[in-house]
């Protein structure tokens, strides 16, 4: 039977029984140690030092360890007992180990992984930039997907109505929409219009110079018109209104949802997508085309001007030609488009805003991402929307 000599590595008898203790006891090649007290931060050290002079012995095949009567544990102690049993497993000792509690057990477990995981356990070098390059595909096709998802779930919600309340009705809130419909639309006016402005007069200065060449003044009129009505007028609308209304939805969503607001909204039975995303896409749905209509006024009033100053085109004469160069197809084609870009902003913006995380870094990231998102996406749709265009040959 194996007898365990006593021996008190905390120093004379009279300290209290909460001090660690080890018991030692060696017989027919098997080693006891029994280990009782508090293994904490505080006290181990009192034993470290005996724990060393154990980690020289040899001539045993087996180390029996009793943790049955240690009181407290903390990693400092379990630290202290894996590096004992790590020194005899690398002599190739058997370790056998009883009466340790759930938390010592997790405690030793999770010790022994991290003094065991040793730098650069991984891969020796990092994969290859085709594989990094296939690895960050590979993560944007997935992150393409859950977007499409979120955008289809809003979308879906707002088809079917604004269920302020969660599947309790579809009340719909028009102060709310209103209010987001001046934010928006009347807000936007003065930059949408000066914007529309310089770029009409950008395109009719520089198309008068390029067509004087030719003798082919008055023919500005029709570049002016129909770039203007069918393309630029509301392209550089929605990109503005992504810029200016796409990125304030996202940092208002986003700053609700760092502060836990649209947590508290499903608390008390509110819809989140009802309160906070459908009276903002009703806005845009509607501002959008109205401020699409105000810039192409204030681009063919700027390309009229340039007209005037470089081609000596009279205001009358700009006005006369522009109504033999368009019709209400060309003046259709840009404002169907309208509707459409506005939904893609504010579902872009909705959906970014709604991943914000709990850090101002998350939430200028994603607002960031909505404004780019944004931009992309309506030029990838004007572009559809040519190619459709030249498909019915509208």
């Amino acid at each position: 039977m194996l007898t365990i000599r006593k021996r008190d590595a905390s120093g004379p008898a009279k300290e209290p029984d909460h001090q660690p203790r080890i018991a030692i006891g060696e017989e027919g090649g098997v080693l006891g140690c029994a280990f009782s007290g508090s293994w904490t931060t505080r006290t181990v050290a009192l034993v470290d030092a005996e724990m060393r002079k154990m980690e020289k012995r040899s001539g045993f095949q087996t180390l029996a360890l009793d943790l049955s009567q240690i009181e407290k544990m903390d990693t400092a102690g379990a630290w202290l007992i894996d590096r004992l049993v790590s020194s005899f497993e690398k002599k190739g000792v058997e370790i056998k180990m009883q009466g340790q509690s759930e938390i010592a057990s997790i405690l030793l477990g999770a010790v022994g992984d991290a003094v065991r995981r040793e730098p650069g356990s991984g891969p020796t070098k990092p994969p290859n930039f085709i594989i990094r390059g296939l690895e960050a595909v590979g993560r944007r096709v997935y992150e393409m997907r859950d977007d499409f998802l979120a955008a289809m779930n809003i979308l879906g919600a707002t088809i079917r109505g604004s269920q302020m309340k969660l599947g309790r009705g579809h009340a719909v809130n028009m102060a709310a929409i209103f209010n987001q419909i001046d934010r928006m639309g009347v807000g936007a006016i003065p930059v949408v219009v000066l914007m529309s402005a310089i770029v009409g007069a950008i395109v009719a200065q520089q198309g008068a110079y390029q067509l004087s060449y030719f003798g082919a003044d008055i023919f500005v009129v029709d570049l002016v018109g129909v770039l203007i009505l069918r393309e630029l007028g509301v392209l550089m609308t929605a990109i503005m209104i992504a810029g200016r209304s796409g990125s304030a939805i996202t940092a208002e969503i986003g700053s609700m949802k760092m502060r836990e607001e649209v947590d508290a909204l499903k608390v008390i039975g509110l819809n989140p997508i009802g309160v906070l995303v459908f009276p903002r896409l009703v806005a845009l749905v509607v501002a959008l085309p109205c401020l699409t209509i105000i810039a192409n006024f204030a681009a063919l009033g700027g390309g009229i001007l340039a007209a005037w100053l470089y081609s000596d085109i009279a205001p009358a004469a700009f006005i006369d030609r522009l109504r033999v160069a368009i019709d209400l197809s060309t003046i259709f084609a840009g404002l169907i488009k309208a509707p459409f870009m506005a939904m893609i902003i504010g579902i872009i913006a909705s959906v970014e805003g709604m991943k914000v995380g709990g850090s101002a870094e998350s939430l200028g990231q994603h607002v960031t991402a909505s404004v780019v998102k944004s931009i992309f996406v309506v030029i990838i749709l004007d572009g559809l929307f040519a190619m459709f265009y030249a498909a019915i040959e509208f």
